[in-house]
């Protein structure tokens, strides 16, 4: 599938939250509680109505055929352990209707690419333990497990691990 990535503008707001609830709903549905992602869903359009403006240099939809189907925020790490070296996927998300046909490699080239074109030598990315399928996939994007852990509280207590890529 030929996909195209861009940054998101505010006109792309409602698309990235519709794209982000029906990702949370399917990716998440056995790792977070049911109610809990329902309230997170309740506030992805206003939250994206907000974040997603004119200045924006880190938030990109996914399209293909002129269509959103996934997000994309591609930033500066939020950890104080990571150098100057290093970049982060904050998060990828695709619409479930995409999952598992290759648009998410695709999208994680752009990640790397972007990364690199920024002078970047490193790329990270956070994913819940629970979450097999996804630190699968980042593994055969070429991520490892660095060690570092988190808890959070995602309506019960979640761990999360820290994944990171050397880019060549």
């Amino acid at each position: 599938m030929n996909i195209t990535i861009r940054l998101a503008t505010p006109g792309d707001a409602s698309d990235m939250a519709e794209v982000g609830m029906r990702s949370w709903e399917i990716a998440y549905k056995d790792i977070l509680p049911e109610e809990y992602i329902r309230e997170k869903n309740a506030t992805r359009p206003e939250q994206f109505k907000q974040n997603i403006t004119h200045e924006n240099k880190n938030q990109y939809v996914i399209r293909l055929n002129d269509k959103t189907i996934g997000i994309m925020k591609i930033a500066p790490p939020t950890d104080d352990d990571l150098d100057d070296t290093f970049y982060e996927v904050h998060y990828l998300y695709l619409h479930p209707d995409y999952f598992r046909k290759g648009i998410g490699t695709q999208a994680m080239q752009f990640a790397f690419d972007k990364t690199r074109s920024l002078g970047k030598k490193h790329i990270s990315i956070w994913v819940f333990t629970e979450n097999i399928s996804t630190i699968k996939f980042y593994e055969k994007c070429g991520f490892a497990r660095d060690g570092k852990t988190a808890l959070q509280d995602r309506g019960r207590a979640v761990e999360i691990i820290r994944m990171r890529s050397e880019l060549s």
